[in-house]
């Protein structure tokens, strides 16, 4: 048997970590000597503990290493740590795109904006609308782009979107996905629409859609310095996207701000 202590060093894990461990129940002692106290531990036990170890620096919470330690299952074990393991990608992913607007944010000197005041005139599309809450828009818009994907035979642009204020303002809003085309069809959510005529001043951003809304601010703050009143739904056109090149860098989304005149400044 082996003292509490000498388990400690072979195991790397801290006596204080032990003990918590034993009172979760997670990795309790061979033996404990009820007139002392004292924990022992047995050789065996020491795999365990690594896997302990090893599952506690992938920040695995207790209740999901002892559901792990106690499928009898290799395979639901390996599906465990798995769903874990996609968890921290997807943490990840979300750190370095933080980290990525931070940096674009605090550039000594951002690069000038592009702006280009356009009218746009009134567009038949093929549409799919609905209201939806904004942490649900990217499913949404997926399942959406894929429908008319399949029942626009002839498109003449790109995929496009209109963006209600409320779904920025409070979360929740009307989102208007469409394709254009001469004769749009009617069939399942897809229907006819005639975008109307509007003013915009547009810019593309570049790359990937995780700090698109600097390129927003960006643009709202152009409009404001330039005095062009704002109205109506934002606009998007999706140039290059997911659905063409998995490669972010050469995405380019087009967003148009809706103005009530289009003049220089």
């Amino acid at each position: 048997m082996l003292a509490i202590g000498e388990f400690s060093r072979l195991t790397h894990l801290s006596v204080r970590t032990l003990r918590r461990y034993h009172e979760a129940g997670l990795l309790e002692p061979a033996t404990v000597d009820h007139a002392t106290g004292y924990r022992y531990y047995s050789a065996d036990q020491i795999p365990a503990a690594q896997v302990i170890h090893r599952l506690r620096e992938l920040d695995v919470p207790l209740p999901d290493v002892q559901r792990i330690l106690r499928s009898p299952d290799p395979g639901a074990r390996a599906a465990l740590v798995a769903d874990h393991l996609r968890r921290l990608e997807s943490e990840l992913d979300r750190t370095r795109a933080a980290v990525a607007s931070l940096r674009r944010l605090l550039r000594p000197e951002p690069a000038p904006l592009d702006v280009e005041l356009r009218a746009v005139p009134a567009t038949t599309v093929a549409a799919i609308e609905d209201d939806v809450e904004h942490e649900h828009v990217i499913a949404w818009y997926a399942g959406a782009a894929a429908e008319l994907d399949a029942l626009v035979a002839e498109p003449t642009g790109v995929l496009g979107g209109l963006y209600d204020n409320s779904l920025f303002e409070s979360g929740h809003g009307h989102v208007l996905v469409y394709r254009p085309t001469p004769e749009p069809p009617r069939r399942g959510r897809v229907h006819p629409v005639t975008l109307p005529g509007v003013e915009l001043a547009t810019t593309t951003h570049v790359g990937d859609h995780d700090d698109i809304d600097v390129t927003y601010g960006e643009l709202g703050a152009w409009v404001v310095a330039n005095a062009l009143a704002v109205a109506g739904p934002v606009r998007e056109r999706y140039l290059v996207g997911p659905r063409d090149t998995d490669d972010p860098a050469t995405w380019r989304t087009e967003i148009g701000w809706p103005v009530f005149r289009v003049a220089r400044p």
